[in-house]
């Protein structure tokens, strides 16, 4: 059976960094009867910082999804589309969570999230210039900003 194709557009805010922050996630996919469904998850947080909010609305999106898909993430993160594509994780991963400083990595619990939700996916990470009139791009930032304005906000656990 062929894996379910989904596309995802994410982004993160905070205010001050750290700060309050908030996430926005936009799915689409089409349905064997070619009807298109869009599903939209937000979040805000007390005190957390931009980096964390862009790849928990990735591993947010990722989580709502029930079967093994074929997807399409588009974020303005370089944070997270370079960590991806650049093989950064992989090389973090093997280096026991460590930077080429021996520092360790920032946001571990987050990435090993990231990894564990990612690996029945197939995914494409794709960076999109932010701010930069992408539709969905632009809605997930504004629904980013409106969780984080919202007052009410969880606690980011692994800040």
């Amino acid at each position: 059976m062929k894996n379910v194709e989904v596309e995802i557009y994410t982004d993160g805010a905070c205010s001050n960094n750290p700060g309050v922050g908030g996430y926005g996630a936009i799915l689409f996919y089409q349905d064997s009867n070619g009807q298109v469904h869009e599903k939209k998850l937000s979040k805000g947080f007390n005190m957390t910082t931009n980096n964390r909010m862009e790849l928990m609305a990735v591993i947010d999106a990722l989580s709502v999804l029930k079967k093994p898909c074929k997807v399409k993430l588009y974020s303005d993160s370089k944070y997270v589309v370079d960590s991806i594509n650049q093989k950064w994780l992989d090389g973090w991963v093997k280096k026991n969570w460590r930077l080429n400083t021996n520092n360790p990595v920032k946001n571990i619990d987050l990435w090993k999230k990231y990894i564990e939700i990612a690996k029945v996916h197939e995914i494409e990470f794709i960076w999109v210039k932010g701010h930069a009139s992408n539709k969905y791009n632009e809605l997930c930032d504004k629904m980013a900003v409106e969780a984080r304005n919202s007052g009410n906000l969880s606690i980011d656990e692994g800040f």
